[in-house]
């Protein structure tokens, strides 16, 4: 049985981290793990939260159905997924922190800028060939930070991609990164029956949270919605450099 308190916590952090991914499209496990990293250990906290972002990937890839750019998408997915066996070599064979910290304050950095930039630029066409390489460093980059769509929203952003656009292009490379990764976690067993008894308890949360933060993400204005992506980036890189400095 979970005690009262412990199911709170989890409903908040479920709901709050369901929000901001629906809204957004990322980031359940960088607002979700604020608190769950604190409940639980990690090898309970991280399958626990890659199964609730499933979860909400799913309800943003039907909830934006018919903005999903599936041709532009695949050729995300296919770089993504040339990625992830590298960044899997690289955990195992490097000081993966010294990366994940350079990149976190990256990420901090240049949304931190952005943010101030008065307008959101000029509407510039994507090439393939660039398009493949943003997949795999995000396939790269998500396997070494757990943020697979940091590079691939930062590359909408570079080029004044719309939000619907911008959904509609990162989404799916975001749900395909997350659902490999969960089928890895399931191949290893690392999914325990108290993971799925926890993920049971926080289904209505998660389902709140998800529709909410779709809702909000339909209802408001370009310029509002950089804002908040760019804010949300800042506060993932910026979790990224302050988690591993303990």
């Amino acid at each position: 049985m979970v005690e009262p308190g412990s199911f709170v916590l989890l409903s908040v952090a479920v709901f709050f981290g369901a929000f901001v991914s629906g809204f957004s499209g990322f980031a359940f496990s960088a607002v979700a793990g604020a608190i769950l990293l604190h409940m639980f250990q990690p090898l309970e906290a991280v399958p626990l939260m890659m199964a609730c972002s499933v979860g909400v990937q799913l309800a943003n890839l039907w909830a934006l159905r018919r903005s999903i750019q599936w041709k532009a998408s695949l050729i995300l997915i296919f770089g993504g997924l040339l990625g992830v066996p590298m960044a899997l070599w690289l955990l195992h064979n490097t000081d993966a922190r010294t990366f994940q910290q350079l990149f976190g304050l990256t990420v901090a950095i240049y949304s931190g800028y952005m943010l101030f930039k008065p307008s959101l630029g000029c509407l510039q066409k994507m090439s393939q060939s660039r398009t493949a390489l943003i997949g795999f460093g995000g396939g790269l980059i998500g396997g070494l930070t757990a943020m697979p769509g940091a590079l691939p929203t930062i590359w909408c952003d570079m080029h004044g991609l719309p939000k619907n656009q911008q959904r509609g292009l990162v989404q799916p490379f975001i749900a395909a990164m997350q659902i490999f990764a969960l089928a890895m976690m399931v191949v290893r067993h690392d999914l325990s029956s108290k993971i799925l008894f926890e993920l049971g308890l926080s289904t209505p949360a998660l389902v709140a949270g998800s529709a909410i933060g779709i809702f909000a993400f339909r209802n408001v204005n370009e310029a509002t919605f950089r804002r908040v992506i760019l804010s949300i980036l800042f506060l993932s890189g910026a979790l990224l450099v302050v988690r591993f400095q303990f």
